[in-house]
């Protein structure tokens, strides 16, 4: 039986990346689901993850990479609206 409280996810160059407990840090959930979903997470190991969507209207995020905490703390959307971001704590 698989845990769907685990929250795997693989990079690009295949990495594999617990965000089960990761903290995060900004992003959006809005439905219908499209470029303009992202998050940003902390892993508890201080590794940031960006989680992107690229298209996929049924999945919220389906493209993670690696970036450095400065990037993580500073990112910017470049697809926003109004009420899209939310700063999370």
């Amino acid at each position: 039986m698989t845990d769907k409280n685990i929250y795997l996810v693989i990079t690009p160059n295949g990495q594999r990346l617990d965000l089960t407990k990761a903290r995060s840090l900004k992003g959006n959930n809005l439905y219908p689901f499209g470029p303009h979903n992202f998050a940003i997470y902390q892993t508890p190991d201080n590794i940031f993850v960006k989680g992107t969507n690229r298209g996929e209207r049924e999945t919220m995020l389906n493209y993670y990479e690696i970036i450095e905490e400065a990037e993580a703390r500073s990112y910017q959307h470049p697809y926003t609206r109004e009420d899209e971001v939310e700063e999370m704590s």
